[in-house]
């Protein structure tokens, strides 16, 4: 009876041990999780998101979120609604040291978080923002972008049109490595077009339904001429200055006007054929 005792006891001790074991082999197992942060957007404010680093990758999961880089800043992301209300949907942000950040995103009327800092150090407790390292002069790209808005149209470009407002490519430049785009907005409406966003970014030319929308965006050096309104029965013009690059296969450089409480949204297409057409000076 004794030695059956024994045995029992040392049994339970055995089982306890494997027990642990497996405990201790799915805690070492399993994956480090990224928790996504929960982040309410309107359609009538922007929120920024500051980051440590310079931004490298944005990817939405939904085409009803706008997002942009601020302009000339590397480390700061605006997002806005596209429209009224939009179903839940997720946003991620990898910076130049490699970190992952991760968004459930909400649409809420008036949301309590305009500005989100991304960092370990109180808002405000040093300058937040990461310029944009120039190589190029200023002054030489305000110089060039003058001299292309006085160009006449040089190639046929993708045009778009929607109710009266269009949109069209009429000149590609480049010069010290600096390509300039000239648009021509046209408005043969009696309603102005209020300019929400102009918008130049790559994105894959065909995708399923069910993946992620996944665009790099392309930052302006400058922008020449009105970006705010296109008046009624008028034709302006704009000259956009961008880095050069040209653009991976299966892909395309998308320009998007969008207009501010409306739906005349234009959108051209563009690929390396077209990039290949620029003009030296």
């Amino acid at each position: 009876m004794k030695n059956f005792k024994s045995l029992l006891a040392f049994a339970v001790v055995l089982f306890t041990l494997h027990g642990n074991a497996q405990e201790l082999t799915f805690a070492t197992d399993t994956k480090s999780r990224i928790e996504p942060l929960q982040l309410a957007i309107s359609y009538q404010k922007t929120t920024n998101l500051i980051f440590p680093y310079a931004i490298k990758s944005v990817d939405r999961g939904s085409a009803e979120v706008l997002v942009q880089k601020a302009k000339g800043v590397e480390n700061v992301l605006q997002l806005k609604a596209a429209k009224d209300s939009f179903k839940e949907t997720n946003l991620s942000i990898i910076t130049a040291d490699g970190s992952l950040y991760s968004f459930v995103l909400h649409f809420a009327q008036q949301p309590t978080t305009l500005n989100l800092e991304l960092a370990d150090k109180p808002m405000g407790y040093e300058p937040v923002a990461i310029f944009t390292r120039e190589h190029d002069n200023q002054q030489k790209i305000l110089t060039a972008s003058e001299y292309v808005s006085g160009k006449l149209k040089s190639i046929r470009g993708p045009r778009d049109n929607k109710f009266s407002v269009g949109m069209g490519l009429n000149g590609l430049y480049i010069k010290d490595n600096i390509m300039y785009y000239q648009l021509e907005l046209r408005n043969k409406s009696n309603i102005s077009y209020d300019i929400e966003q102009l918008r130049f970014f790559i994105r894959d030319k065909k995708k399923s339904k069910r993946t992620a929308s996944q665009e790099l965006e392309q930052t302006p050096l400058h922008i020449h001429g009105n970006v705010t309104i296109l008046h009624q029965q008028s034709t302006q013009y704009l000259v956009i200055a961008l880095q050069k690059f040209t653009i991976p296969d299966k892909k395309e450089l998308i320009i998007q006007l969008m207009e501010k409480n409306g739906g005349r949204h234009l959108t051209l297409r563009l690929n390396n054929k077209h990039l290949m057409r620029s003009v030296s000076f």
